[in-house]
């Protein structure tokens, strides 16, 4: 009965999205933003710890919270496997676990767990590298599954597919932008690049959108994930990968706009892993390696020329990001560096920066920057969580999360319910004192 009740708590919690949850990789605002306040910049492993429970392998993905239900894509570790979970946000005990498929990963350097859940507090859907796509309801029953691998060709990517799905106006969107060649005997000749929309309720595809492109190679790759954005009443799926960035009709994928390229020279080893980010009438395109950030201007139709680039920033330059995904926070965008390891806050319409920070220790930033309650938080390869003043840079935190040994901890900061939820490798902590669910 107890189990019943909580199941039903859990589902009643989820009838309507709170402005505060974290339904999505990106956040509520799709930018990596939160309105919530009241938020802890002191805490540490022993402090200000509402639970810590561990975790059956580390993951990239996102931890997705909505209402009670705190939703978990991960490898199981000890027996090769990917699983879904569910835990109750206010105790952290599991709610719901089930296995989705047996395997691990294919590279050593992530798994297949990379992508982040997505949720509408009814359904909820878990994507994988391997290519399960699964819909299960909030008391853990699955509502259906398929694989887009074998219903649209094996991926062809140099490492391991890790964009995660995007839940937006009725329709649950894929993107899958890859070689056109085989690599690691893995893809085809001849594949395409494209975007996927799906019911949601039923999994059938509404349609699927070949983005063409003249990126070579590696470059073709890109690990972005669609981003919904509006600009003067026209609602975008902005997509960014490919050597260009472009925008799409989220009702029927056609392209209203393109920009590229960055790589005129079309260098073949540009694969590129930040999604867009947009605001301040601007979008921005991370180009790869140590490459200029672009901003481009919104509204465009067609193959845009480079007037319609408002600012690039200048080489050398700390305003660069060859994996994090930029954050838009108070009007302006926050730029992780984890090539000159440094946060940088942007002025959208100029790219001005109007304040640049270090990045504390040694080890790389990888996952995505989150801002909320005037605070940025970061987390590096060892599971270091930094706190940042927004205001002026300043440095309020510096937690020690991970476990001795730890690297390549990739999981942002996701922030819910007055409270911060942090995934290292090995454990989920909920920092901060639990809120009450608002009634219904």
């Amino acid at each position: 009965m107890k189990v019943i009740r909580l199941l039903a708590s859990l589902a009643f919690a989820a009838t309507a999205l709170h402005a505060a949850d974290w339904p999505q990789w990106r956040g509520p605002n799709f930018n990596g933003s939160s309105p919530e306040t009241g938020l802890p910049a002191k805490f540490g492993k022993t402090e200000g710890v509402a639970w810590a429970v561990p975790m059956p392998g580390p993951s990239a993905s996102a931890t997705i919270i909505f209402g009670n239900a705190v939703f978990i894509s991960s490898g199981d570790k000890n027996s090769q496997s990917l699983v879904a979970m569910c835990l109750d946000r206010k105790t952290g005990k599991i709610v719901w676990q089930n296995k989705i498929a047996d395997g691990y990963s294919r590279d050593n350097k992530s798994n297949y767990s990379s992508p982040s859940p997505v949720t509408d507090g009814k359904l909820v859907f878990f994507y994988y590298g391997n290519g399960d796509l699964v819909a299960f309801d909030v008391t853990g029953k699955k509502i259906w599954q398929r694989n887009i691998q074998k219903d649209y060709g094996e991926f062809a990517y140099q490492w391991t597919y890790s964009a995660s799905p995007l839940l937006f106006n009725g329709k649950l969107y894929i993107q899958v932008l890859q070689r056109d060649q085989p690599v690691h005997d893995h893809g085809k000749i001849g594949g395409e690049s494209y975007l996927l929309a799906l019911d949601p309720a039923t999994g059938k595809t509404l349609w699927r959108h070949v983005c063409p492109t003249e990126a070579q190679a590696e470059s073709r790759e890109a690990f972005s994930t669609p981003v919904p954005f509006e600009h003067n009443g026209r609602w975008e799926l902005l997509v960014l990968g490919g050597d260009m960035i472009s925008g799409h009709d989220p009702a029927t994928g056609k392209e209203f706009w393109r920009w590229g390229t960055w790589n005129d020279q079309r260098i073949g080893h540009w694969r590129l892993v930040p999604s867009a980010v947009a605001g301040g009438g601007v979008v921005l395109a991370c180009a790869p390696k140590k490459e200029p950030v672009f901003a481009v201007k919104l509204g465009g139709n067609g193959k845009l020329p480079d007037s319609a680039i408002a600012w690039k920033s200048e080489k050398p330059s700390s305003i660069t990001a060859d994996v994090p995904t930029p954050l838009f926070y108070q009007g302006d965008f926050f730029i992780l560096s984890d090539n000159t390891k440094s946060l940088s806050r942007v002025e959208p319409a100029t790219g001005k920066v109007k304040w640049t920070v270090a990045t504390p220790g040694t080890k790389k930033y990888e996952a995505s920057p989150t801002g909320a309650d005037g605070k940025i938080y970061l987390m590096n390869f060892a599971g270091d969580v930094v706190v940042v003043n927004a205001a002026d840079g300043a440095v309020l935190n510096n937690a020690a999360m991970g476990e001795p040994g730890d690297n390549e901890t990739r999981s942002v900061v996701s922030v819910a319910s007055g409270q911060l939820f942090i995934r290292t490798n090995t454990k989920l902590f909920c920092i901060g004192k639990p809120a009450p669910v608002a009634s219904r």
